[in-house]
């Protein structure tokens, strides 16, 4: 997706408009676009300085057949002159691009929504593929809706034909007249469109002058009055929000430049290590671009050899990153307990999505939290971080950094499929506030002699360079001796290091930040606990509730392991907890777990974010 930055000035930040906000759902076959689409009209929304959430949603399928549902693809997109915080229960407006794009989509418009649809594509044929027996456009069973319905596909036939493409080619410029036409609606500048445009296409202008044509067509087709009823122009102010310079960023692209940010911080070069899985390969496409930053990015040829890779860099004074999705995160478990034996610095980002298996590729899901805590042979332990919104992940890779290096140890960083390919605004921070968190690698023989398994305060071991003279050492997975690193097997000497492994790992409590309550009070009726990307709903499910005069608080853990040190007590001083989840109830386990809390699971598998109508109605049910 095309990044927009906006610089919001103090008096943008001052102004007050009225609250409101729109969802817009552009769906139609996986090849006509519509990610691009979805992208493009985020990019002037941004521009316009709205605020902003989107859900990209598609299939897995490289090119399912065209034309049916399992081929559907879609970009909604949230936006308004309030704070948004998720995608949007219910689209107000669905652009419907073939039957099959209808008949997947338009149960979840709103009573009353509008419907545009290119009545082109809606022949016998394609409504065949999309299970239609009938033509849902000249029925009775969108009354329930407002339908708008024009032929998109011959307007822009007639739109590009000066510019002599051929039928199929063409076609391909369906998109952009349908952004036009949404840019009219919502009162958007055309200017950032046809200037990407030029310069995605600068190799074929002649495609580049089609596309603006179709675009610009759309647009007019608003304009001109051709239209009447439901179709009206309708303008959103800019959002307020502090002074400074914003930008559109995904959850991807928000982990790149925090990974960096996290190295530069640490004053370490960063090496990463990566094997292509959706949803997580955006980040070693992002990393890829910034190598003026001391950032060496490798393509494996698999899962392992990309986590070996990360490792041998961390011992030989690189920061080791690598990432992958839940079955890569699998593969990748016996060298994750290597890092962790050898007690290495080592960033692993998991972005989540459907499983077990290959699953769900390109739907969300919460359920590798058991994997990120548990999932290893033996005791193996690791810190595990977890990221609320795309924003958030800037910080939290910044964390997972200082973690790593701070204590030695092996770091996963949770994501999801929804905030890797989510993109919303992002403040973008004067880094002169984050505090430097500087390596010291060993680079001098102690008194007494060195020990490449001496501790220091925080449990940590030193960090050698390999080569550095008189601190010749060697480390391996098989268990080592305190102090020395030599290969000891004996019982007492296992129980010892087992335990320091696991107290260093506990110590890092007393190294972040105590949990806050993020909405409401620290004692109550009703808390909600969430973790990861459940954060927006969960959030305004809460504050509507709390407006309706409700006892009900918001607690979202970023701190995945070890939970905060004030966690239990702060839990017990409710009297009921409810744990909504994008799985089946594992966050809950590990609370009851800890502090035999009776907290309650909310669990939905379904490969979609939770609603926001969907937490609030479990709110009802548990204060009933």
């Amino acid at each position: 997706m095309a990044t927009a930055a906006h610089q919001l000035t103090p008096e943008e930040a001052s102004a007050r408009p009225p609250a409101e906000s729109v969802v817009v759902r552009f769906a139609g076959d996986s090849g006509d676009g519509m990610q691009l689409t979805g992208g493009q009209f985020t990019l002037s929304t941004a521009l316009a300085g709205n605020d902003l959430a989107t859900f990209p949603d598609f299939p897995a399928e490289i090119r399912a057949p065209q034309g049916t549902t399992f081929g559907v693809s879609a970009f909604q997109i949230n936006f308004g002159s309030t704070e948004v915080e998720t995608a949007g229960d219910a689209p107000d407006v669905l652009v419907a691009m073939n039957p099959a794009a209808l008949k997947v989509n338009v149960s979840q418009l709103k009573d009353g929504g509008l419907v545009i649809a290119d009545e082109g594509e809606f022949g016998a044929r394609n409504l065949a593929k999309a299970g239609y027996d009938t033509n849902p456009l000249e029925d009775d069973s969108l009354a329930r809706w407002q339908l708008l319905k024009f032929n998109i596909s011959q307007l822009t036939l007639e739109s590009v034909k000066p510019f002599g493409l051929g039928n199929k080619e063409a076609l391909r410029c369906k998109n952009m007249w349908t952004l036009g036409l949404a840019l009219w609606m919502f009162d958007r500048d055309r200017q950032p469109i046809v200037d990407w445009l030029k310069a995605k296409f600068a190799k074929a202008p002649t495609l580049a002058e089609a596309n603006i044509a179709a675009l610009n067509a759309g647009h007019a087709y608003g304009e001109t009055a051709e239209l009447s009823g439901p179709l009206k122009q309708h303008h959103i102010a800019a959002a307020p929000a502090a002074p400074g310079l914003y930008r559109t960023v995904t959850g991807a692209e928000s982990i790149s430049l925090g990974l960096v940010a996290g190295a530069q911080l640490a004053g370490l070069p960063m090496f990463f290590g990566g094997y292509p899985i959706t949803p997580a390969s955006a980040i070693l496409h992002h990393l890829s671009r910034l190598k003026e930053y001391d950032v060496t990015t490798f393509q494996a040829e698999d899962e392992i050899a990309a986590i070996a890779s990360a490792i041998g860099a961390s011992y030989a004074g690189s920061l080791g990153v690598t990432s992958s999705s839940g079955p890569g995160i699998a593969l990748k478990g016996e060298a994750m307990g290597l890092a962790i034996m050898t007690e290495l610095p080592l960033v692993i980002v998991n972005s989540q999505r459907g499983g077990p298996s290959t699953g769900l590729p390109t739907k969300t899901e919460q359920s590798d939290l058991y994997q990120a805590v548990y999932g290893r042979n033996g005791d193996a332990p690791m810190p595990v971080i977890a990221a609320r919104s795309p924003a958030d992940a800037f910080d939290c890779a910044i964390e997972a950094v200082r973690l790593a290096t701070q204590f030695m140890t092996p770091v996963m960083l949770l994501t999801d499929g929804y905030i890797a390919n989510a993109a919303e605004p992002w403040r973008v921070p004067d880094m002169s506030g984050y505090a430097p968190f500087p390596v010291q690698f060993l680079e001098q023989v102690p008194e007494g002699g060195f020990q490449p398994y001496s501790r220091d305060e925080k449990l940590a071991r030193p960090w050698v360079k390999p080569g550095t003279p008189g601190l010749l050492h060697r480390i391996g997975g098989i268990e080592k001796q305190q102090g020395t690193g030599n290969i000891d097997y004996s019982p007492a000497n296992h129980q010892a290091m087992t335990d320091i492994r696991a107290d260093k790992v506990l110590g890092i409590a007393d190294h972040i930040p105590e949990q806050d309550v993020t909405l409401g009070e620290a004692k109550g009726k009703l808390v909600v606990v969430g973790w990861g990307s459940t954060y927006g709903p969960i959030h305004q499910a809460v504050r509507r509730q709390r407006m309706r005069g409700r006892d009900v608080h918001h607690i979202h853990i970023r701190h995945i392991w070890p939970l905060p040190k004030n966690l239990g007590v702060l839990l017990r001083s409710y009297e009921r907890i409810l744990v909504p989840e994008m799985n089946t109830g594992q966050l809950k386990t590990v609370l009851r777990d800890q502090y035999l809390v009776d907290a309650k699971p909310l669990n939905k598998v379904s490969g979609q974010p939770f609603r926001i109508s969907e937490i609030e109605a479990a709110i009802e049910a548990a204060l009933a």
